[in-house]
């Protein structure tokens, strides 16, 4: 990338000159009037630091659970990244780490909130450690399969408790830490909170100083919780570009035109599968991993992303120097994955035909 301010100031290549069929765009439209894939709000495809696809498109919206109506998206409207936050905040842990603003990764849980020491008498509960959250491992009752509109959720529960933190914290033990990964925003939220204490300013205020702004990313929003507490686990909306230039800046290890901004090595282990989380995937510091066939590199190839509630998603596959950004509004569908894996696999993938 070129050192520009502006999010609207990337580059363009056609696909031929990145290295994909002439015909890219095309079969993105094609499946869209199929209806193979729905409920598409954007698409941005980046290879080699140039912006190869960007795809707009009219739906209904949200943020945060809140109707907006129809909305004709573009480079500059805001979106939701739901669950997409979460990875952010494993990024923002890497760089409040490195700045030794927040305790380091075996550090105990609680020892980190003084405040709930009273919760340490179990055994267990007092070995969970800051890694355990940042890999989900910290073996306590989570449940985010229920929709985000049934107040049982276990993230809504949170938002509606009257001390998130402690919620969070005194869950009922069900797995050994370090043993088992159980997809947690109330990990997050801790995460978060350590984020906030220790840099002394609002998670958000955190994010502006550290990451957007430094990567020229000046708008943004972040929703709160009744406490007035931004939501680490879901609260982020960015504009689609902006959260491509995230995905560069990650498969650039860290750098954003030639400035380290996230620490190389945070963002190598965030590469580096931690636990498996019983879906064929591996998850890390926040991040999911995985591998996917293509056909240009005849075999596969290793990706991380960030995964959001309604189809929101952020590939990056550093083999193939490829950032691939979905933004959707299909909002606690139980198939809402599917078009956005579709987008990846059968559209971007198989398109590529130069390594």
């Amino acid at each position: 990338m070129t050192g520009r301010d502006s999010s609207t100031d990337w580059l363009p290549a056609s696909p031929h000159e990145a290295g994909f069929a002439a015909d890219l765009v095309e079969r993105l439209e094609a499946g869209t009037r199929s209806g193979l894939l729905c409920g598409l709000h954007a698409v941005l495809v980046a290879r080699g630091g140039r912006l190869v696809l960007e795809r707009y498109f009219s739906g209904a919206d949200e943020s945060w659970g809140r109707p907006l109506g129809a909305v004709a998206f573009g480079p500059d409207t805001l979106h939701d990244l739901r669950s997409i936050t979460k990875s952010v905040v494993g990024l923002l842990y890497g760089i409040a780490l490195d700045r030794g603003v927040v305790p380091p990764l075996q550090t105990p849980l609680l020892a980190a909130f003084p405040e709930h020491a009273d919760l340490a008498g179990d055994r267990r509960r007092a070995s969970l450690t800051v890694a355990h959250a940042l890999d989900m491992t910290m073996g306590l009752e989570w449940d985010e399969r229920r929709p985000y509109t049934d107040p049982a959720n276990s993230e809504i529960a949170m938002e509606a408790a009257p001390d998130r933190t402690r919620f969070a914290l005194e869950r009922p033990i069900v797995a050994d830490p370090g043993t088992r990964w159980i997809y947690s925003g109330g990990a997050v939220a801790l995460l978060g909170s350590l984020i906030a204490k220790g840099a002394g300013t609002s998670l958000p205020g955190f994010a502006r100083a550290a990451l957007f702004e430094p990567m020229g990313i000046r708008t943004f929003e972040w929703a709160r919780g009744r406490d007035g507490v931004a939501s680490a686990a879901s609260g982020l909306r960015l504009r689609p570009r902006d959260l491509l230039r995230l995905g560069r800046m990650v498969l650039d290890g860290g750098r954003w035109n030639g400035r380290a901004i996230v620490p190389a090595d945070w963002i190598a282990a965030s590469r580096t599968p931690a636990v498996p989380t019983g879906d064929g995937l591996n998850y890390s510091r926040l991040w999911y991993i995985g591998d996917a066939p293509v056909p240009a590199f005849a075999g596969l190839q290793p990706w991380m992303a960030g995964f959001g509630n309604g189809g929101q998603r952020l590939w990056v596959m550093p083999g193939a120097d490829l950032t691939v950004a979905t933004l959707s509004g299909r909002y606690n569908a139980p198939d809402a994955g599917v078009t956005p894996t579709r987008v990846w696999r059968e559209i971007v993938l198989a398109s590529l035909e130069r390594p």
